[in-house]
């Protein structure tokens, strides 16, 4: 029995995968977050865009921000 009790942990230790690697990179990902959290911080009319009011052309400036910064950390984290 001893045998198999040796033998069974080595084979589990083989099967085991090496940790995961954290980057700083995923923080960027908190940015969008953070930049729409807190609706009262940009709730506002003034100033408008194109005769969009603050408010909405906020939010789609965050859309193309987190665009860009999903793909930032894609191909920071491929490598």
């Amino acid at each position: 029995m001893d045998y198999a009790l040796q033998h069974m942990g080595a084979e589990i230790e083989e099967n085991a995968k090496p940790g995961r690697r954290r980057s700083k990179w995923v923080l960027l990902l908190l940015l969008p977050y953070l930049g729409l959290c807190f609706p009262i911080v940009y709730a506002r009319s003034a100033p408008a865009l194109w005769g969009f009011p603050f408010f909405y052309w906020y939010q789609f400036a965050w859309v193309i921000l987190a665009s860009l910064l999903l793909a930032i950390v894609y191909r920071k984290l491929k490598t």
